[in-house]
């Protein structure tokens, strides 16, 4: 039986992984990805797999019952900066869609946006020729254009998917 909660020690995560960014200026290896993982499975009714089975990280459960989900996650410390990048995108394996978790420079999610697998690809093809499509590499703004905002820290989830991410609602 573990002494903490997995509640507990993600909390003490984003406490060390903040408290390390603001002392170093770099960000700590690793944390946001697992953290972005937990709070995708929290807010979104994902079970993470425990085995990887390579192309997802995720099963969706309720709304989202069976899709295979890789889940990514970006820490936004500068939202002027552009060129970000959502981590590699696995085109070449198995996945039903993908969700993007943004989370502000406290490691706390603010927003996360979710693309089916078509839309992903379409924006992979016009990019045809480019080395990043090689790499599976789409910049986040690029990610916000192509999904649909699908839990916010202000609504929660957001189920009708009626939401234009142009015009911001």
């Amino acid at each position: 039986m573990a002494i903490y909660s997995v509640d507990k020690l993600i909390a003490e995560a984003r406490r060390l992984a903040a408290e390390f960014r603001r002392t170093t200026g770099k960000p700590l290896p690793g944390v946001s990805g697992e953290i972005a993982e937990y709070d995708a499975a929290r807010f979104l009714d994902l079970e993470i797999c425990k085995q990887k089975p390579g192309g997802y990280d995720a099963v969706g459960r309720g709304a989202r019952e069976g899709w295979r989900v890789q889940i990514k996650g970006r820490v936004i410390f500068d939202e002027d900066k552009s060129g970000q990048r959502v981590g590699q995108l696995k085109l070449d394996q198995d996945w039903d869609s993908v969700v993007l978790v943004t989370m502000d420079e406290n490691y706390e999610t603010f927003e996360i946006y979710e693309a089916d697998r078509e839309e992903v690809e379409n924006a992979m093809d016009e990019a045809a020729g480019s080395a990043r499509k090689k790499r599976g590499a789409m910049t986040v703004a690029r990610f916000k254009i192509i999904s649909r905002l699908v839990w916010t820290r202000e609504e929660g989830r957001i189920e009708d998917g009626v939401w234009n991410n142009r015009s911001g609602r």
